[in-house]
Order: C-alpha cells, then structure tokens, then sequence
C-alpha cells in the first residue's frame, strides 16, 4: 500500500510541474481527483510546528505575520537507509542536506513568485523530503488564516488567503487537518470553522489540538482529545511541538502526564504522522477506480485533440518547408476534386454555360439598334454623299456591329460568375483540408494566394471571351448575305432601289436581316464563350492555382516560411 501514496506523489508532482494545481482549467484538472492531506489553521495556531514535528526537522520559515504565502506540497519518503535529504521541484538536480537551506530556499522561491511585496501566490511550493525516519505521506500547507493584514499587504489579502484555503479544503478529495491551538477557545478556532462550512459532518475532516502544554494551570484538554466539546469522525490528536528541542522530546510529554496518560497511545506527532499515512492510503485505494477513468478520459481526449492538431512539425527548416507544400498539395487536390465532380460544386459553372448564358443573351434587347430611325439614321449616315446604289453595306455593318457590342456583357457576366464559383470552392477546400487546421497564418496565405490568381486568370478570361465579340464585330460573315433568298411577293430583295431605301418595309427587311444574323451569331457565342472561359479559368484552375504562391514561397527565406505556419 506505500507504493500507492508513492504513486500519487509522482502524479501530483507531475501536475505541478504541468502547470495543474487545482485552478481553473480547460482540461480536467488530475490534481483535484488525487487526495491529498491539506493543513489549515490561523495565525499562531502551531500549524508549522506540526509540520516540523511529522517530519523531524526545523525547515519551515519563521516570523511575524503571514509567513507562508504560496502552497507548500510536501511529499515525505521513507527510505531504508541514507542521510536524510530533500529536493525541490524547481532545483530538481540538487539535494539538500541542510534544512537551514531548505527554509531559505523557500522564503526565496516565494519572493521569487511574488516579489518582496509579502503578497501571496496560488502557485504551489514543491518539496520532497527523504528520510528513514518518516512515514510515506503527502502535505498540503497552506497560507494561515488571519484577520488583519500587515505593512506591505493589501487589505483584500485576509479574503484572498480565506478564498485560497476554501478552493483547497471544498474538494471531496481533500483531507482536512484542522489546527487548532488548545490554549484558545475551540468556538474561535478558524481551522474548525472553516472546515465546518465545507465538510459540515466532518467526514473528511482530522483536529489537531496543538500548545496543549501552553494551556493555563488546572486547566486541560481532556474534553476535546475526547471528543465531548467539538466531535468529529476521527479522534481528535493533540501535538506538543515549539521547537527542535521540543521536538525531539515530544515522546516524553503525553506518556509521563497525569492527564493525558491514558490517551498517549494516540497522541503525539508520529502517532500523528502514521495515522495520516494509513488515513490517505486508504482513501487513495477506494478512489483508484475514479482517479484511472479521469486519466484513460484525459487521455483519449489529448489524443482526439491531438489528431484534430495534426502531425508535428518537423524541427530542421527543410522539413518545415516540406510539411508547408506537403498541405498545399492536399489543399490542391481537394480542390480539384470540386471542379472534377468528385466533390460537390463544379456542378455550378455547368449550370452557368447551360443556363445563365444562354438566358442572358436570349434576354438581350436590340430594340434601340434595330428601330426604323436608327436603322435610317445609319444607312443614311453610312451613304455620305453619294447615295448607295444596290445595297447599303456601309449601314449593315454599322447597324450589325452597334448590336453585336451588347452581347460583351453576358460575356463579361459569365466569366464573372464562374470567378465567383471558383473562389467559393477555395473556401470550401481550405475547411476541407484537415491539415490546415493546424495553421491558421498558412490558411490565409493559401487563400490568398488562390484568390490572387483566380483574379489573374478570370483577367484573362475576360479578354478572351471579349475578343471573341470583337472578332464578330470586325468579320462579317458574306455568305449570309449572299445567300439570302429573293422574297419579291414580300417585298423584293434586300439589294432595293435608290429610289426606295427610306421605305419602311425597306428599313424592316433590314432589321429583320440583321436580327438574323445577330442570332446566327449568339448561336455561336453561346458555345464558344463558356471553351474560351474553361480554358481561361477553370482548366488554369486546375494547373496552375498555387504555381505562383509555389515560386514565391521559394524565394522566401525559410524564417518567413515557418512564420506561416
């Protein structure tokens, strides 16, 4: 059973040094499912003394006012044989044989945590004491209980230090060893009225009457070490302990007293000391089922956490550089995916070649071009001064290219449109891209490095799908012309005299062939703007999207690629 409070000795000592000791936490805190023994008492109580007495040595700082200011975990060893030494956490690689040093290093770490301002800290004090003279036990000291602050101290430290001692001694795991001195009225102790209020049937909590030798003549403390005046589950034990010299003769005190003769089997500190070591293995032993489900739970929960973080990174600049491409390139993949109808959403620019296109360009309106004044006022315009003798070509081809112009914006509309789709599909392959999770600077370069050469590409785009417009604009096609047939019952043909060519019927039959050709053309665009945007946008999407943050990132020194991640 000693390897068990050796077990939570080691478990409390590595939450220490993780930064666990009870406070607020994200993760659940092991540290307040490990029982532990914490020693409450005021000012003046002896609550040192009883310390010093269980460990056999005078080690603990002494003085005026509040002289324990942080938690002191003190984990005592036994060993079979050896110079009794201890060991800080915090000096790990080196041994104390001197308790002198001892209670000078610990003034110093305290000063160190909170300055020379005599205020106190939460942060614990950790201390291993080896010796064959004590028993396998672990010690919470806490800060005293005062009511008055001194020189140097806010008046909010007595709450501060109340709210401390609460936050230990309110943990179901917690032992309380409550203080008290016996030359003091019991109803004014602080140690039994706070662990009153947190432990109200004092299940959890074992009185310590200490000075009982201090107590006024004809009086003792028969009645409380029996249990009559204040009673707890356990009997209370009383504690003779002042100074070494006391120390090392507080085996006489109890055993050679009328008074306290017939209880002295279960007085003093080693009677104290052992009680406290059987007391905790056995609350160790009825909370191991507990304390391992807390860790197996703790543990697939850093695991979970840690497979959603990721791989590591590895520690030379090359692999760095590496780990950076290694994610584009799932990031790449992924999106191309998306485009391929692997994954959701290239779907959507199919739909804007089958039906936004063509329903913006069917939706085009050429009635300001192709109206009877227009369609005059051009021809006209075109004749100069010489009238056209057969047919108004000039007109025609001025009449078909100001119609032809309308048809740039559903040009320009579609490659917008897929611009848009391409880089939503960004965004969705960067959140589907587990690597980048881990690196939230990575993930808006990669973003940005994609939206900035969909911009390039969609520039492109645009003046491929414009040019394809302008191309209709300078080329007519003759045969249309040409080939038109000769409707003389409607009308005559297209080719009408000088002495007619501002009849309306004339100027109609010219709207109405242009109109024609016009379609002829649309049904051409609207087949050859969506080529013109794939090989422009989406098929450069699918080569080349991170080819530019690539050459860029390898111009970069490796310090700005690692600052990514």
């Amino acid at each position: 059973m000693e390897n068990l409070i050796s077990l939570v000795n080691k478990l409390q000592r590595a939450c220490t040094a993780l930064g666990d000791h009870g406070e607020a936490t994200s993760l659940p805190t092991l540290w307040d499912s490990l029982p532990s023994i914490a020693v409450v008492g005021g000012q003046s109580s002896g609550k040192s003394s009883v310390l010093e007495s269980v460990v056999g040595k005078d080690f603990l700082p002494r003085g005026s006012g509040i002289v324990t200011r942080r938690p002191l975990v003190l984990q005592l060893h036994k060993i079979d044989k050896g110079k009794e030494y201890a060991e800080f956490l915090h000096r790990q690689s080196e041994k104390f044989y001197d308790f002198v040093a001892v209670r000078k290093e610990i003034s110093d770490e305290t000063d160190r945590e909170t300055g020379q301002t005599k205020q106190i800290s939460s942060v614990p004090i950790h201390l291993s004491i080896y010796s064959p003279n004590v028993v396998n036990l672990t010690l919470v000291d806490l800060p005293g209980l005062t009511k008055v602050a001194v020189d140097g101290q806010s008046e909010g430290i007595v709450q501060e230090i109340e709210n401390m001692v609460r936050a230990y001694i309110q943990k179901p795991n917690c032992i309380i060893l409550a203080i008290s001195p016996a030359n003091q009225d019991l109803a004014t102790s602080d140690a039994i009225k706070m662990s009153r209020e947190v432990d109200p049937t004092g299940e959890r909590t074992i009185g310590v009457l200490t000075k009982i030798d201090l107590m006024d003549k004809g009086t003792n403390a028969v009645d409380i070490l029996e249990g009559r005046t204040y009673q707890l589950k356990f009997p209370w034990i009383g504690i003779v302990n002042r100074s070494q010299e006391d120390i090392n003769k507080r085996r006489e005190y109890f055993s050679t007293s009328r008074e306290y003769k017939h209880l002295a089997s279960r007085l003093g500190s080693e009677y104290l000391a052992k009680m406290l070591s059987k007391h905790l293995e056995d609350v160790i032993k009825s909370r191991i089922p507990g304390i391992q489900s807390l860790i197996n739970k703790t543990i697939s929960d850093l695991e979970t956490e840690l497979s959603h973080l990721g791989k590591p990174i590895s520690t030379d600049a090359g692999g760095k550089l590496l780990l950076i491409m290694d994610i584009c390139r799932a990031f790449d993949q992924i999106y191309k995916e998306h485009l391929d109808g692997i994954r959701s959403g290239g779907d959507t620019i199919y739909h804007v070649f089958e039906s936004q296109l063509p329903s913006a360009l069917k939706n085009l309106q050429f009635d300001k071009q192709l109206s009877l004044e227009n369609i005059k006022k051009l021809i006209t315009q075109a004749d100069g001064y010489q009238p056209h003798l057969i047919a108004p070509e000039q007109g025609y081809r001025h009449i078909i290219e100001s119609s032809l112009v309308t048809i740039k914006g559903p040009a320009e509309s579609t490659v917008n449109a897929v611009d848009i789709i391409l880089k939503q599909l960004v965004r969705k392959a960067i959140s589907e891209t587990v690597e980048l999770k881990q690196y939230s600077s990575l993930r808006k370069e990669v973003e940005w490095a994609a939206n900035k050469s969909l911009e390039r590409m969609k520039t492109e785009s645009r003046k491929a799908a414009l040019m394809l417009v302008d191309m209709e604009c300078c080329y007519l096609t003759v045969d249309f012309f040409r080939n038109l047939p000769q409707e003389v019952e409607k009308g005559g043909n297209p080719t009408q005299s000088i002495f007619d060519r501002y009849n309306e019927t004339y100027l109609r039959r010219i709207g109405m062939t242009v109109l024609q050709y016009v379609n002829m053309v649309l049904s051409g665009l609207v087949n050859s703007i969506p080529k013109s945007v794939v090989h422009c946008q989406v098929r450069e999407a699918k080569r080349s999207l991170l080819d530019h943050f690539f050459a860029e990132l390898g111009q970069k020194t490796v310090s700005r690629s690692l600052s990514m991640a």
